[in-house]
């Protein structure tokens, strides 16, 4: 499956909806290698946050965290 989409001056693009159903998700990971653009679907994390939550943490604070430790997966760094 291939597709062609445009980029804007402002350095955006339309995912064609065809792409967009078959990465099931909204949020991508994207890696560049040379000149080729891979996107990866990451699956919601709402629902394993609440692993995280404590009473003194707002939602912003949790996110960066799982966030942080996905960050840190992806170079290798033990969590």
């Amino acid at each position: 499956m291939a597709f062609t989409a445009t980029i804007t001056s402002k350095g955006q693009i339309t995912i064609p909806r065809a792409a967009r159903q078959a990465l099931n998700s909204s949020t991508v990971d994207i890696e560049v290698q040379g000149n080729l653009v891979i996107l990866r679907p990451i699956q919601s994390v709402a629902g394993s946050l609440a692993a995280y939550r404590s009473a003194d943490e707002n939602f912003g604070e949790i996110r960066d965290k799982v966030w942080q430790e996905v960050a840190d997966e992806k170079a290798g760094k033990p969590t």
